[in-house]
């Protein structure tokens, strides 16, 4: 039996709308109402119009490496888009299996003559969309496709379908129906109305959107000093062209207000630069075979790994950040560096494809482009060339909360540490780990390595690769009349003002010698 799932269009006397289509809606990303020209044009065109998402477990699970945290965030925004297509009369149909499958089943089922879904850029889409071309050469099919950047107002009605039993049918599985179990806290819940609810509140404070600098933001706040809307732009739940507009709008009536690439338009404008590259770029998600990205002869060390992935490398700060990501699937930007410089040219030399595929399957905002773009950068892969710059794992997170109250939360091993210690409890005499309760080496590690002399082994390292391929360094430096040249130096200057006073400590650590030694920053 057919779905008679018709959208009426409002229209005035003179507007005159052919619709003749049936058609198939395939959300991926873009799991929202607001500011989606693709549904817009395929309904402009349709008589029956099916909001279909289908659930490719094995595509998901190969292509993205999805992890429980961001399974239920892919769920709970299906869920919320199926609630907001109710209140207008339709639905969202979900259903599982291999897209191609499904939707050569539809075509027959629902006597479909169109195919719409939103233009993506990410290898595995295209190798869908591929698969969809196909599909509509052989059966007569007509394709709409559009880059969801233009705004909307939708105003549509459908029927449900008259089938047996369409909750069965349709409906968004849960976690259990997945195989999948996770009992931790909802900080982030999923979908186009939290991320709306989420996006109207920042713009209340019109002088906070204004004046935001990501530098200046804190890493260890007990509540995100950013916006959050991170998990929400990623998957489409919030439309990028809608955020930009409204930041501009607040900026047009504010005398003055931060500039990129620091200021929350700049994000947006990083977002499209990592888009861009990833597009032109063959393999960016890997080393090999990445003509911009640096071959490193990284080190091969499972257990390292698993002690920095699963929080045991004996550095409070590190480790805190690694517990908040698995517990909570979002970590500010500046600890995501800290992580990040610590498990690839900082200490441990394991190659940053390791890292993005830990990030890929825990942060809900994981992004195909940014998350292989900002593993590169902050590995000095490419794009970053400051490689001296090393952030120390005690320092970094003492000058911005001295009293350790993230540790505290994060790490309730060490919440009776004194806070003189408690970034460095290997450091405490014995009495006072007895007194809080937490022995180093038995209750909770010691650090995995010497900071010094692993960052010290690093750079010597990531020297003699940037001399032996200097020509694929170059290809991604900046250049002085890059019109990004002056606002990367001011960002990369709040960041040093951040970490002020850290500078200092390190002298006494540095190599000797030649001009490059005597600039390193060990942030220690």
């Amino acid at each position: 039996m057919l779905p008679e799932a018709v959208w009426r269009l409002k229209c005035s006397d003179r507007d005159s709308v052919v619709m003749s289509h049936r058609t198939i809606h395939l959300f991926r990303k873009g799991l929202r109402l607001h500011d989606n020209p693709t549904l817009l044009g395929a309904l402009a065109s349709s008589a029956a119009l099916f909001p279909v998402y289908v659930l490719d477990h094995m595509f998901l699970e190969g292509a993205m490496r999805l992890g429980p945290l961001r399974w239920r965030f892919i769920l709970q925004s299906l869920e919320d888009l199926d609630a907001r297509l109710r209140a207008l009369g339709s639905r969202l149909y979900v259903l599982r299996g291999s897209t191609a499958a499904v939707l050569r089943d539809l075509v027959t089922r629902w006597s479909v003559t169109q195919i719409s879904y939103d233009t993506e850029v990410e290898p595995y889409y295209a190798r869908m969309e591929q698969e969809i071309q196909a599909l509509a050469q052989e059966r007569g099919l007509q394709t709409y496709t559009h880059v969801s950047h233009t705004l909307y107002d939708l105003k549509r009605r459908c029927s449900t379908p008259a089938e047996p039993d369409p909750e069965q049918t349709y409906g968004v599985p849960s976690l259990a129906d997945l195989g999948l179990e996770n009992e931790s806290e909802v900080l982030w819940p999923g979908g186009e109305t939290h991320a709306l609810q989420r996006l109207h509140k920042h713009f209340q404070s019109q002088g906070w959107v204004a004046n935001f600098s990501k530098a200046r933001t804190v890493p260890n706040s007990l509540l995100p000093s950013t916006t959050g809307l991170s998990p929400y732009l990623s998957l489409g739940c919030l439309s990028v062209r809608t955020f930009y507009h409204r930041l501009s709008s607040v900026y047009a009536q504010s005398k003055n207000h931060s500039l990129p690439p620091v200021s929350l338009q700049g994000q947006v404008l990083w977002r499209e630069f990592f888009y861009t590259v990833a597009s032109a770029t063959p393999n960016f998600t890997k080393m090999q075979g990445n003509p911009i990205c640096l071959q490193i002869d990284w080190y091969h060390d499972p257990e390292a790994l698993e002690k920095w992935r699963t929080a045991q490398t004996g550095f409070p700060w590190i480790d805190a950040i690694m517990t908040q990501l698995r517990q909570e699937g979002w970590i500010h930007h500046l600890a995501r560096h800290a992580v990040a410089c610590f498990l690839t040219r900082g200490d441990l030399w394991i190659s940053w494809e390791e890292g993005m595929k830990v990030f890929e399957e825990i942060l809900l905002d994981a992004d195909y482009s940014m998350n292989a773009g900002n593993w590169m950068w902050l590995s000095a892969s490419a794009f970053f060339h400051k490689y001296t710059r090393i952030f120390c794992p005690v320092r970094f997170g003492r000058r911005t909360d001295p009293q350790g109250q993230y540790l505290r939360k994060y790490l309730p091993v060490l919440k009776n540490f004194p806070s003189q210690y408690i970034y460095e409890p290997w450091k405490a005499p014995e009495d006072v780990q007895l007194s809080a309760g937490c022995i180093i080496g038995k209750d909770y590690p010691h650090p995995m390595v010497c900071h010094i002399e692993a960052s010290q082994r690093n750079l010597g390292l990531m020297r003699q690769v940037r001399i032996e391929q200097q020509n694929t360094a170059e290809l991604t430096r900046d250049v002085a009349d890059d019109p990004m040249e002056v606002g990367l130096k001011r960002e990369l200057h709040e960041e040093e003002e951040l970490l002020e006073g850290a500078e200092q400590h390190s002298k006494s650590k540095r190599f000797s010698g030649d001009a490059d030694h005597k600039s390193q920053k060990l942030y220690c």
